[in-house]
């Protein structure tokens, strides 16, 4: 992913094993990752001549984030959770936070799919 998102545009498996060549990856193993990746949706695949070019979906930033809201759904106790990570946060970071949900509030919270929940759904719970 870090080949990815450093690209600025989308790459060729050969270009992915050309910038990992100091860890000198089987062409065909970066294959098999960036296949499993497009599963995932994680990559987007696209036609490039004869070969296929690969490119992030999200933004480092958007992953990470999307990595946060899977862990809180896992959480047993949200607010726990949230309490927890607000408590390990620096105080730059905390006032980062601060003007993020100052700027701009909270949306209703996000179902397993991506979508924002229906009002009323509890969350991490799949509308009906």
């Amino acid at each position: 992913m870090e080949v990815l998102w450093s690209a600025g545009a989308p790459v060729t498996a050969r270009d992915v094993v050309a910038a990992l060549a100091d860890r000198d990856p089987a062409y065909t193993t970066v294959l098999t990752v960036l296949g499993r990746l497009e599963k995932k949706a994680v990559v987007r695949r696209e036609t490039a001549g004869r070969a296929h070019a690969y490119a992030a979906v999200a933004s480092r930033e958007e992953h990470t984030a999307e990595l946060m809201r899977e862990a809180l759904d896992a959480a047993g106790d949200r607010d726990a959770a949230l309490a927890r990570f607000a408590g390990s946060v620096t105080p730059e970071e905390a006032a980062v936070l601060r003007r993020a949900l100052a700027a701009d509030p909270p949306a209703a919270p996000r179902a397993r799919t991506g979508r924002a929940a229906p009002a009323g759904t509890p969350s991490g719970a799949a509308p009906a």
